[in-house]
């Protein structure tokens, strides 16, 4: 487990990395105007005209909820830091189980899964985020 100075020093570097020009306009873009409805949605958001933007977005945030799961940034301390990573899960979420399998990726956004449906205060703000940004709820499993 990191200290509380290592993790915040990676914190402030994942906030640097996250300013930069191209890396603001790719989350700009997932914000604003990646809305799936499907997991079709999600397929062409990866092959189309903003594949750039969307891996850009969502590789950052597996690779900074990796940095979590292994214990190299207090998951806490990057809870309290961050709330963008919430938005990205919730857009993608309703259809990640079949986007996996679909791009036979079984293991696709799985550190940024756990982060969030490991911490129930997260799972909490799920719906609110849903609300805001309208976003279908995720299929009930049963």
């Amino acid at each position: 487990m990191s200290s509380p100075y290592e993790s915040a020093t990676l914190l402030v570097r994942l906030y640097e990395l996250r300013r930069e020009t191209a890396m603001r306009e790719a989350r700009t873009w997932y914000a604003r105007s990646f809305s799936p409805a499907s997991a079709d949605d999600v397929v062409a958001a990866v092959s189309g005209p903003n594949s750039a933007q969307f891996r850009m977005v969502t590789s950052y945030w597996e690779m900074a909820a990796s940095f979590v799961n292994h214990g190299a940034i207090d998951g806490e301390m990057f809870n309290e830091a961050n709330g963008e990573h919430l938005v990205v899960f919730a857009k993608i979420q309703p259809f990640l189980a079949e986007y996996r399998t679909k791009m036979n990726s079984p293991k696709y956004l799985s550190a940024l899964e756990k982060v969030v449906m490991t911490n129930p205060a997260l799972v909490d703000r799920l719906p609110a985020i849903r609300a805001r940004f309208n976003i279908p709820a995720p299929a009930a499993k049963g």
